[in-house]
């Protein structure tokens, strides 16, 4: 298997201080790559910076501007909990650049599947403002580059980080050339991604939101991958699929409440790699989003990578959520699902 892997040390330079989201989580995930000697096995891609034009196909100029202002200025905060530093706007930059570098390789088949691992993350960042951690949007921009680009008819964004992707979907809302799909916890920040949420005009039903209760577990997502995700990107049939890969379902994060294990995310990548082979001539990237656990975060993304090499019988820490309660039964919200989006 033919996999990329997109890091420079220019995203540890988004200097957030002790910020959950901060330099610590990609020196956990490279040390673990190199720990496991898998990166031998992995194409080093280069990014370079996205272009203002570039990101001028998801955001305003005003936007741009007062980012790159503000990191010029030495910093400040977006929202309460965005902060800039002096090389933000740097690394925001090459974040996008990364994901495009990533987004090229498989599109030109020079690669199969890969995966970015930037920083400052995207999903939550909207055309004109900055959320979430997020400054501008990784993933919407290389979905729209791909469009634009290489004239594609249809595309997939998955994202299965545990907070809902606002700035994804608010992207795509209108456009029914993009699928996106959407596993979060709610409730939770930052309050969207209701399941009525499902596109407007010749995009209604192109937005599919999958908000879950607290608690679920890997049989739950199992579940929703089984009844909803897989038979809705099958329906769509898309060109390529780009994925928002947050891993803060899982249960040792502590900014949400969710029980999913190393084991659970493999099979969410299983899937969706699958899909790939299936429908998109295997063009898959993944982009790296929340978790916040550095432990669990650095085993997730390593099994990541082992399932796009095509490994089998990948090992996986011994893990034990701490179960305080039973899970959540989610029959009846797939069923409404199912219903609105017309899988039944």
């Amino acid at each position: 298997m033919n996999v990329g892997i997109v890091y420079d040390p220019i995203y540890l330079e988004h200097d957030t201080g002790t910020h959950p989201e901060n330099a610590a989580r990609l020196t956990s995930i490279m040390t673990s790559l190199q720990k496991s000697q898998l990166l031998p096995r992995l194409t080093a891609l280069s990014p370079g910076p996205a272009t203002f034009d570039q990101l001028r196909l998801v955001h305003d100029a005003r936007h741009i501007d007062f980012i790159k202002q503000t990191a010029a200025a030495g910093g400040g905060f977006m929202d309460s909990d965005t902060p800039v530093s002096p090389a933000s706007y740097q690394a925001a930059v090459y974040a996008v650049g990364g994901t495009i570098t990533a987004a090229e390789a498989v599109m030109q088949n020079r690669l199969e599947s890969a995966f970015a691992l930037v920083r400052p993350p995207g999903h939550h960042a909207l055309p004109n403002q900055a959320m979430g951690f997020c400054l501008f949007n990784n993933v919407a921009i290389a979905a729209e580059y791909l469009l634009t680009k290489y004239k594609l008819e249809r595309l997939a964004v998955v994202d299965f980080d545990v907070h809902h992707g606002n700035g994804t979907q608010a992207a795509f809302y209108s456009n029914p050339q993009v699928l996106y799909i959407s596993t979060h916890q709610s409730p939770l920040y930052p309050g969207t991604g209701a399941l009525e949420e499902t596109g407007s005009g010749k995009a209604k039903g192109t937005t599919i939101n999958i908000p879950l209760p607290s608690g679920c577990t890997d049989t739950e997502y199992r579940t929703v991958y089984d009844q909803i995700v897989v038979p809705s990107i099958r329906r769509f049939r898309p060109q390529f699929i780009l994925v928002s890969a947050g891993y803060d379902a899982h249960w040792a994060d502590h900014i949400a409440s969710m029980q999913v294990t190393v084991k659970g995310f493999i099979y969410l990548v299983e899937n969706l790699k699958m899909l790939a082979a299936e429908m998109c001539q295997k063009r898959l990237v993944m982009v790296l989003e929340g978790g916040y656990n550095l432990e669990a975060l650095a085993a997730s993304v390593k099994a990541t990578f082992e399932v796009l090499l095509g490994n089998q019988n990948i090992e996986t820490p011994q893990e034990s959520p701490p179960i305080t309660r039973p899970p959540p039964d989610i029959r009846l919200l797939i069923h409404h699902i199912r219903e609105i989006h017309k899988l039944t």
